[in-house]
């Protein structure tokens, strides 16, 4: 029988209405029964009971650890792995753990938009379908996928798009790499990725890369106070295409002088970065020595800028070229080229692989 670890870190799925709140409090085991998963051996594993817009840079480095030493284990091993997670912050744990990622085994995070203590909640079907995936022999060599209202998607790219439906999640660089519905996984063509990053260590967790957006009027002071507080790295969100103003382009060139890491993205939700406007704009930042991400959006490009200056990746090798090969690796598998649309129909002319589900007792999707 096939055997799937299901790592239980807290979110929305495992929570319950109390007087102060909705609140993360379920094992994993009792997610596991409410999924009604009958034909797959299913291993659980209490991590951490949190949710996620609690989770600090060192949690995503235990969980990390967590999928690394069961991958690794030497007796009782298991065709694939399983985190039950808040919906706010999985796509950063989702890329963090997919750059690392050196095995064929699949990893598959999935969560839910209603607490775990509504008769309509997602939860159950969602890990139903998640452990399902990670169990399907076809899901190897995937890398780590969030698997979310019938919907397989790749961890690079993926963003939480809604606060409350249930389809939560799409990639912003790439159609979905599946689907599960009607009793089957169906695949599409595996897409490329890079060799795999060393896993976080310790230093990781103090490793501050800030974040920080433009918009009309910004002026330098969010960036400067980012480096006064001890920022080793920013990812600057800039407006359309990536562009900033005079004042950021003249605290981005004082900033990258200084030897701190910033690199560009965008505050649109898709499509390319590229340094086309000067005044100001993307051209200058370029210019600049800041170079712009197209295949990540911010919040996971940031994740991969805080495991490069951690492991210290960043300084043996230029910045710009570890973002080419890591943030901007697409599905056509040509760095820097972005897809500028995705989404309900993307990549409809695929042909499926389709791994038959069976004896389906107690599923309740």
């Amino acid at each position: 029988m096939t055997r799937v670890a299901v790592i239980a870190t807290g979110g929305t799925i495992a929570s319950e209405a109390t007087d102060a709140g909705v609140v993360a409090t379920q094992t994993a085991a009792r997610l596991v029964e409410r999924a009604g998963l009958d034909d797959v051996e299913v291993e659980t594993i209490d991590l951490m009971t949190v949710g996620s817009y609690r989770l600090t840079l060192g949690h995503l480095r235990q969980i990390s650890d967590a999928v690394g030493a069961l991958l690794a284990r030497p007796t009782e091993p298991v065709d694939g792995v399983v985190i039950t997670h808040g919906t706010d912050t999985m796509e950063e744990t989702a890329i963090l753990l997919d750059l690392v990622h050196d095995d064929p085994r699949p990893v598959v995070l999935t969560g839910a938009q209603r607490a775990g203590d509504t008769a309509d909640g997602d939860g159950p079907g969602n890990l139903t379908d998640a452990v399902r995936v990670a169990a399907a022999p076809a899901a190897r060599d995937r890398g780590v996928m969030i698997v979310f209202a019938g919907q397989i998607i790749p961890a690079r790219g993926a963003r939480k798009i809604h606060t409350i439906a249930l389809d939560a999640f799409r990639s912003v660089v790439s159609p979905p790499s599946g689907s599960v519905t009607n009793e089957q996984v169906c695949f599409g063509p595996t897409a490329p990725r890079p060799d795999p990053l060393p896993r976080p260590g310790p230093e990781f967790d103090d490793t501050r890369v800030d974040l920080v957006d433009v918009y009309p009027g910004a002026d330098d002071a969010l960036l400067r106070a980012a480096a006064n507080c001890g920022a080793a790295g920013i990812v600057l969100a800039g407006t359309g295409i990536g562009n900033g103003n005079p004042a950021i382009v003249d605290a981005a060139t004082d900033l990258v002088d200084d030897g701190l890491a910033l690199i560009l993205s965008t505050r649109v939700p898709a499509g390319p970065v590229r340094g086309v406007y000067g005044n100001g704009g993307g051209a200058d930042l370029v210019a600049a020595g800041v170079p712009p991400v197209s295949g990540l959006p911010a919040a996971q490009a940031r994740i991969l800028l805080a495991l490069l200056l951690s492991t210290g990746l960043a300084l043996e090798q230029p910045l710009a070229e570890l973002i080419s090969t890591y943030a901007d690796l697409t599905p056509s598998g040509t760095p820097g080229a972005t897809r500028e649309s995705s989404g309900p129909g993307a990549g409809d002319d695929t042909k499926l692989h389709t791994t038959d589900r069976h004896n389906q007792g107690g599923l309740n999707k």
